[in-house]
Formats: C-alpha cells, structure tokens, sequence
C-alpha cells in the first residue's frame, strides 16, 4: 500500500515537474526566437535606411520624371558593403519591375509594400526574412528597396537551443524522478511509522479489552449457570466482576484521554498550581499502598540556585514511629513560610501555571508506578524506598532550547527493579511494559501510564527524562517553568 502511494507521489511530483520545465523551456525558446527575429529585422531596416540616405538622385528632363535614380552609383558601394553580412538587396521600379539586384538568381516573389519584416518561403529548405520599403523624394515615388536576410540566423541557433532545451528538460526529469522518490520516502515514512503504531495500538487495545470482557463474560456465564449460589459466594463473584468492570473503565478513560490528546481536544484549565500542595496529595494517596509493601515513601522540598547549589536549613513533617515509613522532608535557602507551613520556603517557590487535574494525574501515575516497581525487602526494609524531590532552580537555566531565570524540577526515585537500556526508548510507547517488570505487577497493568504521563508533560510545555539501571532503579524527572 505505502509503495504504491510512494510511486504515485513520486509520479505526480515528476509529472508536475515536467510539466513546469515545459512550460519554461517554451518560454525561453519563444523569448530567444523572438530576440532572434526581432535583431534580423533591426538589421534589414538598419540598412534600408543606410541605402535610402546613399541613394543618388538626378533630374530627368522627360516632365512625367522629374527625378531619376543613378543605380550604378547608389549600389555599388552598398552592395560591397552588405555582401559580408549575406544581406541582399533589389530595386524595383515604381510599377513594381525589377531593375537591379545583388541575388544571383532572379527572385519569382512580387514586391509590395512591408516595412515590418516578414518571413518568405521560398522552398521547404529555403526561407528568408525580408523587409520591403517605399523609396520616395517629396511626393514622387523613386521605387522600391527590397532587403533580404536568410533565415538561419534565426534558425540555427533555434534548433541548437530546441537541442540544449531537450537535453536539460531530459535530465532534470530524469534528477526530478530520482529526487521525487526520494522525498516521497521521506514523506511516506512518518505516516508508515503512525500507521504502524495505529496498527499496533489498535491491536494491544483489542487485547487488553478482550481479556476483562471474556473475564466478566466467564463469570456471568458461571453465575447464570449454577442460579442457586450460596450469598457468601455470590457477593464473592460480584467483587470480581466489581474489579473488572472498574479496570475496563479505567482502560477506556485511558484510551480516551490519548484520543483526545492526538486530536488536540483536551484544552487546559491553566491556572496556578502550587506543585508542593498537589504533590503532598499525591503522596498521602499512596500513602497506604507504600505500606502495605514495606516501602518508604518521602517528598523533600528543596529551592536552590543554580550556581552552587547550595542547601540550607531543613525541616520534617510527617509520621513517625516503626510501623508508618513515610515522610515529608523540606530543604531551603530562602527565608519566608510558604502556604503548607514548612520554613525556609517562599510561599510561592514551586507555583507553575497548569491544569491542576492533569498534574495530579501525572504525578499519581509516576508515584503509582514507582512504589508497583519497587519490591520491598522484608530484612531491610528501610532499603525499599520511593523519593519524590521537588526542587526550584534559579539562575540561567534552559528547557526545550529556551532560557528561562527560574525552573521547577520534580524528581521521583526508587530503588526499584529499573528498566533495562535497551527498553529506555520504548518506555513512553502505548501498552509497552519492560519484561523484567512484569513479574512484580501485583495486578495487571495497561501499560499506559507513561503515554499518558508524557501526553500531560507536552500540554504543558515541560520535559520528562527516564533514568534506569536494572536492578539498582529509577529516576524520572519532570522540568517545568515557573510562575
């Protein structure tokens, strides 16, 4: 299908191409010839004019002749003179009779009157540009001066050029063929590879949406078919079907949102956004899931120049004790309380404009994958940990090639199982999932969350990078410009 399409568009381009050289090459030829016709004609009234002004002209006594033409003097000179330029020369007699001529051959052509120029046939080989005037002394008539021209002048460097025309129209063609494959390629590849992951996204979507249905399916079939089920067992079948029907509807909110980002549909509610507030949401939402797997889960807060980097005074809120391994810890260099009572912070340090929903999507996805990678480590526990870093940059600082006096960077790390490198391009593709992860999923993933996560990065102008290294985790790394 793409090489058919590739070969039409590589004809269409050559064809049009061509077409335009054609036109062009026209052009040219009809300008040149023009040129061409237009210099012979110069020529010959240039030289009727010159044998007009040498003509020599004597009183006849005979009072119906007042005047008379000395033929022998008027041409002589002028007949040497034109003979090198293959320029020939007739006069004719007021009747029209043909009284003296530098043409070898006597011409069977009737003179009449064409001061412009025009061209004679004389035999399909044999053309010639001829300009006839009237040759006059006060009001009567002397005769008429016939010069003639032959027609290669015109005609050889007119073939010559129909030859050079032909020859470069060929070529650039032929380059124009060549180059209109080559950039039909180039345009055909970006809609062969989204073709391909249309392909591909619409088969992983199949599959992920056939398994919770032909689930859900097995267990209505399973329920209908046995009507009298104990309660204790009933209610049992209904959770399933509960978890399925919500892990269906959570693929196809994700399905939608992505087709609503590549259609350019979702708008965002950009507002301020105090990124410490939402990230402090998102942490005590994944508070529990955290501990149940013997995770540590802890946000720092942090405001640094970029010169030196420097760390002042730091604070902690959160709770301790054995059994909860959680923590919000703040590191700053600025004096001033912000908003969530932590010292050392500007109220507004990590304010961003953003849509305060898709942030919290954002980050709950990174959080959530992050603590789901993470396995906790029953001897160590305290080894088992996610950290979430939220830290402002000042100075010079650039994001997507533009300097910008103030950055907010948000960092979330674990020591979890990582991503091979190999698997590091691929991350941010729809339904990927790394294979050495899939084993620690305590439920089974869409594969997502990061399309998602870098789709809400775009809207908002900002940048995420992955850093891994298999077994030893990961630090995905969101950059923002500030308020």
């Amino acid at each position: 299908m793409f090489q058919t399409t590739r070969r039409r568009l590589a004809l269409w381009y050559t064809a049009i191409t061509a077409v335009l050289l054609l036109l062009f090459a026209t052009g040219v030829y009809m300008y040149v010839r023009n040129t061409l016709i237009e210099r012979v004609d110069d020529t010959l009234k240039h030289v009727a004019e010159v044998v007009e002004r040498s003509l020599v002209i004597q009183p006849e006594e005979a009072a119906s002749t007042p005047y008379q033409l000395n033929l022998e003097v008027s041409f002589r000179n002028n007949a040497q003179a034109v003979e090198d330029d293959h320029i020939d020369l007739e006069w004719f007699s007021p009747t029209g009779e043909l009284l003296w001529s530098t043409l070898s051959e006597h011409l069977a052509l009737p003179v009449h009157l064409n001061p412009g120029g025009e061209t004679v046939h004389l035999s399909s080989n044999y053309l010639l540009r001829q300009v006839t005037k009237r040759v006059q002394f006060g009001r009567h008539v002397l005769g008429y001066l016939r010069v003639s021209h032959p027609w290669f002048e015109v005609t050889k460097p007119s073939r010559q050029l129909i030859v050079d025309l032909s020859v470069g129209i060929v070529a650039m063609v032929m380059s124009t063929a060549a180059i209109g494959w080559w950039l039909s390629g180039l345009a055909i590849k970006p809609v062969r590879e989204s073709y391909q992951r249309l392909k591909q996204f619409t088969a992983d979507a199949s599959h992920e949406l056939r398994n919770p249905i032909a689930m859900i399916q097995t267990n209505v079939q399973v329920a209908l078919a046995d009507p009298d089920w104990e309660p204790q067992l009933q209610r049992q079948q209904l959770k399933v079907l509960e978890r399925l029907t919500q892990r269906l509807g959570r693929l196809v909110n994700d399905l939608l949102f992505l087709a609503r980002v590549d259609s350019g549909m979702v708008q965002l509610e950009r507002q301020p956004v105090h990124l410490d507030a939402l990230l402090i949401e998102v942490i005590e939402e994944q508070q529990l899931i955290a501990l149940q797997k013997g995770i540590f889960l802890s946000l720092h807060l942090v405001e640094m120049p970029s010169k030196d980097r420097g760390r002042g005074g730091e604070g902690e809120m959160g709770r301790g004790g054995d059994g909860e391994k959680t923590g919000i810890t703040n590191q700053g260099v600025d004096g001033g309380e912000d908003s969530s009572g932590f010292p050392g912070l500007a109220e507004d340090a990590f304010t961003i404009k953003g849509d305060w929903n898709q942030l919290a999507r954002l980050f709950t996805n990174l959080v959530s994958n992050a603590v789901q990678y993470t396995p906790a480590l029953r001897e160590k526990p305290k080894e088992a940990s996610v950290q979430v870093e939220l830290q402002r940059l000042k100075g010079n600082n650039y994001l997507r090639g533009r300097r910008f006096q103030s950055l907010v960077r948000v960092q979330v790390r674990d020591n979890g199982v990582g991503i091979p490198q190999s698997a590091l391009p691929h991350i941010f593709d729809r339904f990927y999932r790394a294979d050495p992860a899939r084993k620690y999923q305590a439920e089974a993933s869409s594969g997502l969350g990061l399309a998602i996560a870098k789709a809400i990065v775009e809207n908002h102008h900002a940048q995420i990078e992955v850093e891994s290294a298999l077994d030893q985790g990961t630090t995905v790394t969101v950059t923002f410009a500030s308020n």
